[in-house]
């Protein structure tokens, strides 16, 4: 990636804001990193709307299908529109309990829709990803 600016930087990092928040399984902080209308689109029919249907899916799968395990994700390319909006690519996906490596078939690309609010905080406004190896 070309060399960003410090504000550019910081949206560049949400996703890792997002990997350190799952590192935790802290539902409260990944929801966080969302905006209020934000949507969330994931493999299995996930699709999500608003922040609070982001805190619950996530705090149901921190207990559930996610339990013990970690997520990575490392940009492969960044593209702002403006200075309060930015498209961000990442590879990575889902680290089962004691992975250091994401097994082929959990990798995956994701779009990250980023807008820096009133307030200055870069947050998500839409989030997608594609498993790699599908089909």
């Amino acid at each position: 990636m070309p060399e960003l600016t410090s504000d550019q930087a910081a949206a560049v990092e949400v996703p890792q804001r997002i990997v350190a928040a799952w590192a935790g399984h802290d539902h409260d902080a990944f929801a966080d990193l969302f905006t209020e209308d934000a949507h969330l689109i994931l493999a299995g029919d996930v699709f999500l709307q608003g922040r609070e249907a982001i805190r619950t899916f996530m705090a149901q799968a921190y207990a559930g299908p996610f339990k013990g395990t970690r997520v990575t994700g490392d940009p492969l390319a960044a593209k702002f529109h403006g200075p309060d909006f930015a498209l961000v690519v990442t590879q990575g996906g889902v680290l089962a309990p004691g992975e250091t490596e994401v097994a082929r078939e959990r990798a995956i690309r994701a779009t990250w829709m980023l807008a820096r609010e009133s307030g200055g905080e870069w947050r998500v406004a839409g989030y997608q990803n594609t498993p790699i190896h599908a089909g």
